[in-house]
């Protein structure tokens, strides 16, 4: 995600912040419609629709079909609180949600590459195939793969959502520098090594955030 596109979501979120403050909307109570909030902030619908979308992650707000979205009472939900205030707020800076997404990325790896079960899904064998054989994987494919996996439905919703603010590096087709990580951290899940599987992955990210080539 470009940072035009980040400072979008931020600027959609406050908007609302600022929405609900100012005009006392009540848990319960109705939000402008992605067409007035696309026009009031001058940016396409779509964009609208992403933000809101992540927002319904967190449980901030609740759409209901051929009524509109409505905001929900999140003081209930203790985590979902936290993060509300980290995300609306907008206390954290992009380098905070990079971090905090790795966080989770590798806890997922060390659930994958520890688990005789997880780590011998057909998933990882494909993937590297298709390395292998054509040269190139999807990027985000390998590691939404890894956190599904992992079982781990909040993390999952919490990576996605983090993914949207961030400083998302997985944009694309793997190229054939990073191949030799992206090969050494599927080898590594297969066979259980959670050490080389984090090491993998973290000359494979430093690699992806920095552009230099993985040793």
């Amino acid at each position: 995600m470009t940072n035009q596109t980040t400072k979008m979501y931020l600027q959609i979120v406050r908007e609302l912040r600022l929405l609900i403050q100012s005009e006392n909307i009540r848990p319960g109570g109705k939000l402008p419609s992605e067409r007035e909030l696309a026009e009031r902030l001058q940016v396409g619908r779509s964009t609208v629709r992403e933000a809101l979308r992540s927002l319904e992650l967190l449980g901030l707000i609740e759409t209901k079909r051929g009524e509109g979205t409505f905001l929900t009472d999140f003081r209930k939900h203790k985590l979902v609180e936290v993060l509300s205030t980290f995300i609306l707020q907008d206390t954290k800076t992009i380098e905070d949600v990079h971090i905090t997404r790795e966080i989770h990325e590798k806890e997922a790896i060390r659930i994958v590459a520890g688990s005789t079960v997880l780590n011998q899904l057909p998933v990882w064998a494909s993937l590297l195939k298709q390395l292998q054989e054509e040269g190139s994987i999807v990027r985000e494919d390998l590691i939404r793969e890894i956190l599904i996996s992992s079982n781990n439905r909040l993390s999952l919703k919490m990576w996605f959502l983090l993914k949207q603010y961030g400083e998302e590096p997985y944009q694309g087709h793997s190229e054939a520098e990073e191949n030799h990580a992206i090969q050494q951290l599927l080898t590594a899940i297969m066979d259980g090594n959670i050490e080389q599987a984090i090491r993998s992955y973290s000359a494979w990210t430093k690699w992806l955030t920095q552009g230099r080539e993985t040793t």
